[in-house]
């Protein structure tokens, strides 16, 4: 089972920048995509970007053009760059990777994205 640790959340003023880092346990390799997701109080929990194996990249219509996906195979790390901060982007941001077979899942604890106005 990997262990998935973000980092990086924090309190930022709206038009802010945060990048969050997401470390793994053991290597990354073995998914098929890496993802954030992210939750706000009294909301279902949303899907903000993923990044594949063949570098493919999708964003939440909501956070295109200001978040970036990325991920570092060497590090074992997953990271999301969030610029143009806006209050609709406070949350708890989760880490997740994901393969389909053999099935593999597993969750970061997360980390809290304020964004005040």
């Amino acid at each position: 089972q990997v262990q998935l640790v973000e980092s990086g959340g924090g309190l930022v003023q709206v038009g802010g920048s945060l990048g969050l880092s997401c470390a793994a346990s053991t290597s990354i390799a073995i998914f098929d995509t890496m993802a954030w997701y992210r939750q706000a109080p009294g909301k279902q929990r949303e899907l903000v970007a993923t990044i594949t194996t063949g570098d493919k990249r999708n964003y939440a219509d909501s956070v295109k053009g200001r978040f970036t996906i990325a991920r570092d195979y060497a590090k074992k790390m997953v990271y999301l760059q969030m610029n143009s901060l806006k209050p609709e982007d406070t949350g708890a941001y989760y880490c997740n990777l994901n393969n389909r077979w053999p099935f593999r899942d597993s969750w970061g604890q997360g980390t809290q994205v304020t964004v005040s106005s």
